[in-house]
């Protein structure tokens, strides 16, 4: 049994590109952590009415068949790729995100592509991968790409936040189990208010400031760095915008993993301005990790 819950991950299929490389990178990550995978289709829940009309069940029957076939699909494309791995597929009626968060409520984690087969092409991420990244209880997967090849290092935004320390542990983790370098940045651009009422001085020593982010930084680490010495750690504050740091840095990486929400974030937001943006623009899979209430 896992510290996060059941030794399961769940995955999201609707039969698109997307959720096929989001079925490849879950199978890959139960591999490494040696999960089960469940698959999970979800289709509009009156397919599992019983309608009168013979005309109606003719149609139903072979919509919920499709919907069969994709789960059947996926359970062997992930067999496929790692052969003796446990897979079950499930195809249930609902609202797909609601279905997906409660289906990972006791596991590892839960992966989703970033565009479903129902999203306008233009679109950068799906509104499925929105919700569940923003209500999952577990850490969230958004696998927005993947490198041909693995490029050897997991990249953590670092704030010094409730759920940012989360994000550091699973990190750690993460690049314990890959046998990858952990690069976790800390940026920042002014002195950040540490309540509510605070204000922001005008005008600041730049390199007191820089002093007390390398401070928060190295804090951090400090718990991971005991409990996995084996993982080679490079720590760096940079000044400069959150999101174009995680972004540019994400560019060589396998995967990123930030807070749900950092120091400074109104409370009742599900979902960060940062974590939000690199939803949309990282340029690798996006672990977003929720605090412990």
């Amino acid at each position: 049994m896992s510290r996060h819950g059941m030794n399961r991950i769940v995955v999201g299929d609707d039969g698109s590109e997307s959720s096929l490389l989001a079925i490849d990178w879950a199978a890959d990550e139960a591999s490494r952590r040696g999960a089960a995978l469940h698959v999970v289709h979800v289709v509009t829940p009156w397919l599992f009415d019983v309608p009168g009309d013979p005309g109606a069940t003719r149609v139903r029957q072979q919509l919920l068949d499709g919907g069969r076939d994709v789960v059947d699909l996926a359970v062997a494309r992930a067999r496929d790729r790692v052969p003796g791995l446990e897979v079950t597929g499930e195809h249930a009626g609902g609202q797909p995100a609601k279905v997906l968060i409660e289906r990972a409520e006791d596991a590892l984690m839960v992966v989703t592509g970033s565009r479903g087969t129902g999203e306008l092409t233009g679109l950068v991420l799906g509104s499925v991968a929105m919700q569940v990244a923003s209500h999952a209880r577990c850490p969230a997967v958004v696998v927005r790409a993947t490198g041909a090849s693995a490029r050897g290092e997991v990249v953590v935004g670092v704030d010094g936040s409730p759920a940012g320390a989360d994000a550091v542990g699973f990190a750690f983790e993460e690049a314990s189990l890959r046998g990858a370098r952990l690069r976790a940045l800390l940026a920042w651009s002014h002195p950040v208010s540490t309540g509510p009422g605070d204000m922001q001085p005008l005008v600041y020593d730049r390199e007191i400031v820089a002093e007390e982010e390398r401070r928060v930084l190295a804090e951090s680490l400090a718990g991971g760095r005991a409990e996995y010495p084996e993982v080679e750690v490079v720590s760096e504050t940079v000044h400069g915008r959150t999101v174009k740091v995680l972004a540019e840095a994400s560019v060589h990486a396998d995967l990123l993993v930030v807070g749900s929400r950092g120091r400074g974030g109104f409370t009742g937001l599900l979902l960060g301005s940062v974590s939000h943006a690199m939803l949309h623009h990282a340029q690798c899979p996006v672990a977003v990790v929720h605090g412990h209430p």
